[in-house]
């Protein structure tokens, strides 16, 4: 038990197609994310699953029967279903073994295609639900089922997006019907689902063109057409209208959202009103309906219905979010880097400061709620958090600036954020601290390492810390990545992962640091961690560490608790030179790393 903190999957429920009052979320249960019903009629929740570590996929099918993924500590296991008003629990198909779970996708008629992967590959088995499976596919590495027809005929199967087979269109008896590139002169490419209209198999696309993203789509008829008139500068994602003549895009640009409504036939571009802040997601529902998540830093996610239809409640805060929030833009030579900074309430002058490091890197920080900034302003430290060049949301140059090098580029930005609110009087010179998750964690090793003078404290979560030894033993999607970050493997280009790995630079480590890893992580393997303790010892670097018995990701409040206190007190004693207020810790409303993962 957690008392009155909280975990949950911040994410829109799922809406059965037939009957639009019958949906599934995840929700709070003692401290875990499990999955719920939601019935908009009688306005009664049931709770579905109870799993000693939680539960965070669920899905609801046109029969309305209530699907979920009942993975073990190592993140593998099998999808299961049962009906809305509650019985049995059935396998979703017969004779499936245990896989992590890569997409699942539920026709009009009962058949489910669904992909399950381990360390090397990919395989769809297809099937009617609860009866025996076959397989219909099986890749190399790692793929997404990402959709199919309300036939069941195709099948939408999603590599990396700037692969050679970004996107593969099946059949129901493994056939393949196209192979749209993402590598080649068109740009990157991204499958969003098929046309939820009988009859008809469109298939939504987002491709990447230079500096613009793209809406696009495939069919059987015309194969491959770019809506070259639908254009935006920064990312966006899209859905299908339940009608399938119009798509709903949502945009994240500079740490926000925007929402439009894309009429494909008239060729025109309706923007929606939404309040200010960041859309965690948004659905177009029946008639003009639209269910989004709405957030910003001073308000915790909330569900919200265009519609007015009734939803299933939020986990608010109830307490009022402290502090004034605020944008930063500091000159850098790629452009203004964006920061959002969130000051102590009734600050009279500089004061302490934390940088909250966002992973990814393709990732961005959003004015959304975060526990974390709650947390360290309502005990008196500013809180910045940068976008660094590598970020998301602020187009494909921005993404792709990584002039001084993996990591190096990143902490370069952090440094000259540092720099201008020095000069500003808004941070202490000598009380400023770091704290990241995964990739962010990887950074906070790295900028202490690198910029020793710079920084008086450092948490790092879950990090990257040796990158030649991370890529040996991580997944086989962040080995992809690495590479192509790096230009090449550790063994072709040996030198670039020893200057951006913050083991070269551990000896030159002279803030505390708190290192907070997990035994079980597949991501960023605790093997290389112990390694860099080792080093941090021998050097004689004040440090402390801490050891979570789960995996990268975790879905039970207890271990966010811990490490929010520990965090929080370990920041305060580095970085205060008086007794001030005992650290706050507010609930934690994430599941997961709190944003911040390297993925």
């Amino acid at each position: 038990m957690s008392g009155r903190y909280q975990v949950y999957r911040a994410a829109l429920p799922e809406v059965c197609a037939a009957d639009a009052g019958r949906m599934v979320f995840t929700g709070d249960a003692d401290g875990r994310c499990e999955v719920f019903t939601w019935d908009a009629a009688t306005r009664r929740t049931r709770q579905v699953t109870d799993r000693p570590h939680g539960t965070l996929h669920g899905a609801i099918d046109r029969d309305g029967h209530v699907w979920w993924f009942d993975e073990d500590e190592h993140g593998a296991g099998h999808w299961w279903f049962q009906p809305f008003a509650g019985g049995a629990d059935l396998p979703g198909l017969q004779g499936v073994p245990r896989g992590e779970p890569r997409g699942l996708a539920l026709s009009d008629d009962a058949y489910v295609a669904m992909g399950l992967g381990d360390a090397r590959t990919t395989t769809v088995r297809f099937g009617p639900r609860g009866a025996a499976a076959r397989e219909v596919a099986r890749v190399e590495g790692h793929a997404t089922v990402s959709g199919i027809t309300r036939d069941g005929r195709l099948i939408a199967l999603s590599g990396a997006a700037g692969s050679a087979r970004a996107v593969t269109v099946l059949g129901a008896d493994g056939t393949p019907h196209a192979v749209l590139a993402g590598d080649g002169p068109d740009g990157r490419l991204w499958s969003l689902g098929f046309a939820p209209v009988a009859g008809r198999a469109e298939l939504l696309l987002v491709r990447q063109s230079n500096d613009r993203y793209l809406l696009a789509s495939w069919s059987p008829e015309k194969g491959t057409v770019t809506h070259s008139w639908c254009a935006f500068d920064t990312e966006i994602t899209a859905r299908w209208h339940p009608e399938g003549r119009t798509v709903l895009v949502r945009q994240d640009r500079h740490g926000r959202s925007t929402l439009h409504r894309v009429h494909l036939a008239e060729r025109t571009v309706e923007p929606l009103p939404t309040p200010r802040g960041t859309l965690l997601d948004a659905a177009p529902r029946a008639g003009d309906d639209v269910h989004y998540l709405w957030t910003d830093t001073a308000t915790s996610p909330r569900i919200l219905s265009t519609a007015g239809t009734p939803l299933p409640p939020s986990h608010d805060v109830p307490a009022r979010v402290p502090g004034e929030h605020r944008d930063l833009w500091t000159p850098g030579p790629d452009g203004p880097v964006h920061s959002l900074l969130s000051l102590p309430e009734g600050q009279g002058g500089a004061c302490p400061a934390v940088f909250l490091v966002h992973g990814g890197p393709a990732d961005h920080d959003r004015d959304a709620y975060d526990a974390v900034v709650h947390s360290l302003v309502a005990s008196g430290f500013a809180v910045v958090r940068v976008n660094y060049r590598g970020s998301t949301g602020y187009g494909p140059r921005w993404r792709g600036a990584f002039g001084e090098g993996v990591g190096l580029t990143q902490v370069a930005d952090l440094a000259s954020v540092r720099a201008d609110l020095v000069a500003r009087g808004v941070v202490r010179p000598e009380e400023t601290g770091l704290w990241g998750t995964s990739w962010g964690g990887y950074l906070v090793l790295l900028a202490l390492g690198t910029q020793p003078a710079l920084w008086q404290a450092g948490v790092a979560v879950k990090p990257v810390a040796d990158c030649a030894a991370a890529h040996r033993t991580t997944t086989p999607a962040l080995r992809a990545l690495d590479e192509r970050l790096f230009g090449g493997t550790p063994d072709e280009v040996p030198e670039r992962y020893a200057r951006s790995s913050p083991l070269t630079y551990a000896a030159a480590v002279r803030a505390p640091l708190l290192v907070v890893a997990a035994r079980r992580d597949a991501k960023c393997p605790p093997g290389q961690v112990r390694d860099y303790l080792k080093t941090l010892r021998h050097a004689g670097v004040p440090h402390e560490s801490m050891w979570l018995d789960t995996g990268h990701d975790g879905y039970e409040a207890d271990d966010h608790v811990a490490v929010l206190r520990r965090a929080v007190v370990f920041l305060d004693g580095a970085l205060r030179r008086r007794h001030r207020a005992a650290p706050q810790s507010p609930r934690s409303e994430r599941a997961g790393d709190p944003g911040r993962v390297r993925s």
